[in-house]
């Protein structure tokens, strides 16, 4: 009996030391790639608004992203699973390189049409960067895993100072073209990441199981019925469905409010920082706690936003909305992403990632399409009392599970 444990306990700081040498190569790929969208959402609308003959269309280049996100995790995961990670994250930076050429230059010839197409290639290589915190759990024991995934997020926290810095060094680099020069800034960054993602050690093959029945594992369906699968689902799609929603009606219903600009754009500094300061300590939070409870505990900070953001106008109510919402995100989606880690087996990982990143995306495109009709339909109040049905749902849904009644993953 003593001879299995020693080989297990002997393979487990491997494991471990590989998957440590991952999650650090794409904390930093993740800190190049999450500038991407803060790029883009910085410079987006302003470009849409000298671009688009109707200036009702001046934030499509910005939903077009979230768009290409959603759209692009099925095809990135069929990339990883034909070619490995590695190229395929190479692969994913070439294309953010080209889109980043193909929005200065529709910028440059003001062609609104090739700048939004641009920005949704962008988006496409979102969906290769959103599966970097899946990426390294590949080689990681489940003690491990929560903390590989918080050691990538940490890279959105540079993230959030390396997107909107870029963007202030590179906008006028061609004064016959505004803002062209933040998009090849977009770019290098780009080409940056390319290097730093062939520095990704490939795991060892995932053998597979006598019970799966074909070499890839269970069929899809079968796996994203499971209850466990649903509940993480659920718990993701409510965390980052939110967050977008409320995020993207603050600095509108702030100027609607008469707090300046600047406010508006401090408010959303800090809700960067809160969304990825926490990941620092939130594996470690999961690792005692459990993974459950700390996506509870991130839902109903979302929960908590909403009711700040209910009680007042003021600039404090709205910093300490985006601040809680920021830190309550980053429970949640973390927490979920942990969650889903428990629904597949090693040879499912890149079809069932992709089907969690689908239905997540998908909502947050949804949910950056709606806010602002919304916000301007029923107002600030009624995107703040929105919020409270899905928490729940998604609090009931993770009590069910904690209860024992959910079947474990098979």
């Amino acid at each position: 009996m003593s001879a299995p444990s020693l080989t297990s306990d002997a393979a487990a700081p491997r494991a471990d030391g590989l998957a440590r040498h991952n999650a650090l190569v794409l904390a930093c790929a993740q800190a190049l790639g999450g500038a991407n969208p803060a790029i883009v959402v910085s410079l987006g609308g302003l470009v849409g608004q000298v671009l688009a003959q109707n200036k009702e269309l001046a934030t499509l280049p910005v939903s077009l992203t979230n768009l290409g996100l959603a759209l692009g995790t099925v095809p990135a995961a069929i990339l990883m699973r034909r070619v490995g990670r590695r190229s395929a994250y190479i692969c994913g930076a070439a294309i953010c390189v080209f889109a980043g050429c193909l929005a200065a230059f529709g910028i440059a010839s003001a062609s609104f049409v090739l700048f939004c197409l641009g920005t949704f290639i962008s988006g496409l290589y979102g969906s290769f960067v959103q599966s970097y915190r899946f990426a390294a759990t590949d080689s990681a024991s489940d003690a491990f895993k929560p903390r590989a995934i918080s050691w990538v997020m940490t890279g959105g926290l540079a993230a959030g100072i390396i997107g909107p810095q870029t963007v202030i060094w590179t906008r006028d680099l061609i004064p016959a073209a505004p803002f062209a020069g933040g998009f090849l800034g977009q770019a290098g960054l780009a080409l940056l990441s390319l290097v730093v993602v062939s520095f990704l050690r490939p795991p060892p093959a995932p053998a597979s199981r006598a019970s799966a029945g074909a070499p890839g594992g269970r069929p899809l369906r079968q796996i994203v019925a499971q209850p466990r699968f649903i509940v993480a689902v659920a718990a993701g799609l409510v965390s980052y469905g939110l967050m977008s929603f409320i995020m993207t009606a603050a600095p509108l219903a702030m100027i609607g409010c008469g707090h300046p600009v600047g406010a508006a754009a401090l408010g959303i500094q800090w809700h960067i920082l809160a969304m990825f300061g926490p990941s620092f300590f939130t594996g470690r939070l999961i690792g005692r706690f459990g993974k459950g409870p700390v996506t509870a505990a991130g839902l109903l900070l979302i929960a908590l936003a909403a009711a700040i953001g209910l009680s007042g106008l003021t600039i404090a109510h709205f910093w300490g909305t985006l601040i809680l919402l920021g830190i309550g995100w980053n429970f949640g989606f973390i927490g979920a992403t942990a969650l889903v880690t428990d629904c597949y087996r090693p040879e499912e990982r890149t079809r069932v990632q992709a089907a969690n990143d689908f239905l997540v995306f998908g909502a947050v495109a949804v949910a950056s399409f709606s806010s602002g009709k919304l916000l301007n339909a029923g107002g600030w109040e009624s995107v703040n009392w929105l919020v409270f049905p899905p928490v729940i749902v998604a609090l009931i849904l993770l009590a069910w599970q904690k209860s024992g009644k959910v079947p474990a993953a098979t």
